[in-house]
């Protein structure tokens, strides 16, 4: 048995082809062989979901996970995408960062990449959420600072836009 596997996976667009070891985590992998840094590391026990990231496979379409409990070799021919990977060719952001910006839906930041990826998720499966979904959708997602209620108006804002990266 290996402690090795080589894994082919695409994220932000580009396509990786890397060996790892069997037991590194999709979030280790995002952030110290690939560079995608905006993807946070918080808690490794996937209470917090600061390193949710967007996942689908061919049998799956796209849906957040906590990469602190995923392995790379799971994501292997999976399509990922980060918080990185969001922004328009130009430069500018995405409908829900840009509503995290306009309504204050952060501070200090930490939280603020889970909390925008499982924002998408939830809006892709209701585009119109209401308070309450829109609580239950980010509710395994832990703020320290911000007490929620801008974090709720920046998703309700985001309401409606086309929110597919």
């Amino acid at each position: 048995m290996s402690s090795t596997a080589k894994i082919t996976v695409t994220v932000d667009g580009d396509q990786y082809i890397d060996t790892v070891e069997a037991r590194t985590l999709l979030v280790h992998y995002l952030r110290e062989t690939i560079g995608k840094v905006g993807t946070v590391i918080g808690c490794d026990t996937s209470n917090c979901g600061s390193c949710t990231v967007l996942m689908s496979t061919a049998d799956e379409p796209a849906r957040s996970v906590k990469s602190c409990s995923v392995l790379a070799v799971q994501a292997d021919g999976a399509t990922v995408t980060t918080v990185e990977g969001l922004a328009a060719p130009d430069g500018s952001l995405h409908p829900v960062q840009r509503a995290f910006h306009e309504m204050h839906g952060l501070q200090c930041g930490y939280c603020t990449p889970g909390m925008i990826m499982s924002a998408i998720d939830l809006l892709r499966e209701n585009p119109d959420p209401t308070d309450e979904e829109i609580r239950d959708g980010l509710s395994g997602n832990l703020c320290r600072c911000t007490g929620y209620q801008n974090i709720v108006r920046a998703v309700r804002a985001a309401a409606g836009e086309e929110v597919a990266p």
